[in-house]
């Protein structure tokens, strides 16, 4: 029986310093008149009109939408798709972190196929007609969403973060300038790097990694390691940034093909109830959860180990995966990463959460990906370690789970 892999990505990607300034010829290639979804801080920092500019060097139109302030809605999809469909726009472009090039997805989709975002959720709905082209440009380093072909969209009926991934959802074209991130804020910059870690950590862990997923996780973490907190004490360094843009962008490709594991399972549902930020929902959990599972993927976590510091090299197998989850949890506390007590979650609001986000982090499929998978009861029991989990020095039992 032939055994094969598959791996997607944009069809065109332009990355590097003043790379913005190709989206105008990119979207002449798609287009003639452009939806621009973007956010008010995009357009408060002149990147929306700048991008306007862009567009009419080539002769394209465009019309913004800035409505996206928060996680990814279903209310913004809908919004911008009436929008899309008002003033007849042919091409869509993101300007933004996650939350704006998600939308973009959905409505890319929808303009095309119809229907409600949810309808696609787990395949029930399959996409059978290309999607608007969609250019999407990052303007932080650490979702890595412009290379992947999921989007995140929350039901605000029943606050259920969505997780819907179909090939057609990839954008067109990914445009990657580093210069775009240098408006980005320490607590930004310290939520999306531990997101863009916890991609490629995940990806590398993942039960559907295969050979080109490791290379790019790989490469992904070693950009990352090196250089977030450089990024986050050197905000400036356009140098840095740019090595951060690019393991993003990395671990994007490396977990749109092998996949999220727990981490993200458990991750989604906090945000869809208690609006914690992604980045930084994954950053909360993402040591606790490496202990529970480094049992069952010790060897790569001692790979990872081994990225973290030449003298994890010639440490053994065991050592060196503690290593790795030891340098994870000094990153967390070095870039002030609070747990979800300290970001402010009450702990009975938490606790009778409890049931539903385990529910509904299970019925994600994620966790169905990781090295050591949970059950419901485990899930919940991490949920309430990981609520008051100390960086500096909390251990999970793989008894206690």
């Amino acid at each position: 029986m032939e055994q094969y892999e598959v791996f997607r990505s944009p069809q065109v990607t332009v990355y590097g310093r003043n790379a913005f300034s190709c989206v105008g010829r990119e979207t002449a290639l798609r287009g003639k008149k452009a939806l621009i979804v973007s956010d008010k801080i995009m357009a408060s920092l002149g990147y929306v009109e700048k991008c306007i500019e862009y567009l009419q060097l080539e002769n394209v139109q465009s019309e913004v939408y800035t409505g996206v302030n928060s996680e990814p809605t279903d209310q913004y999809v809908e919004d911008s798709l009436s929008l899309l469909k008002d003033t007849k726009c042919d091409v869509i472009i993101s300007l933004g972190g996650g939350s704006c090039i998600d939308t973009a997805k959905a409505i890319a989709v929808l303009g095309t196929n119809g229907g409600y975002i949810g309808d696609y959720m787990g395949g029930a709905k399959r996409v059978s007609i290309s999607p608007i082209p969609h250019i999407a440009i990052p303007t932080t380093a650490g979702t890595g969403s412009e290379v992947t072909d999921a989007t995140v969209i929350t039901n605000t009926k029943n606050n259920e973060k969505m997780m819907i991934k179909q090939p057609q959802f990839m954008p067109a074209v990914a445009i990657v300038d580093p210069l775009l991130s240098l408006s980005s804020p320490k607590k930004v910059t310290a939520a999306t790097g531990i997101d863009a870690l916890s991609h490629a950590v995940e990806a590398y862990l993942s039960k559907k990694a295969h050979p080109m997923t490791d290379v790019f996780a790989l490469s992904a973490i070693r950009l990352i390691v090196t250089n977030i907190k450089k990024a986050y004490e050197y905000p400036e360094d356009v140098a840095v940034r740019e090595a951060m843009s690019i393991g993003s962008m990395y671990g994007g490709m490396s977990f749109s093909n092998a996949s999220v594991c727990l981490v993200h399972g458990m991750s989604r549902p906090i945000g869809a109830i208690f609006h914690v930020p992604h980045g930084e929902s994954n950053a909360m959990l993402l040591p606790a959860i490496l202990e529970y599972s480094k049992e069952s993927c010790k060897e790569r976590l001692a790979t990872i180990g081994r990225i973290f510091s030449k003298e994890a090299e010639n440490m053994k197998v065991e050592e060196a995966a503690d290593f790795a989850v030891e340098q994870i949890k000094n990153l967390c506390l070095d870039l002030k990463i609070p747990n979800l007590k300290d970001w402010g979650i009450e702990k009975d609001k938490f606790e009778s959460a409890i049931t539903k986000m385990a529910s509904d982090a299970l019925k994600s499929g994620s966790p169905s990906n990781n090295p050591r998978v949970p059950s419901q009861e485990e899930i919940e029991n991490l949920y309430r370690i990981c609520y008051d989990y100390q960086f500096s020095d909390a251990k999970v039992s793989t008894q206690v789970c």
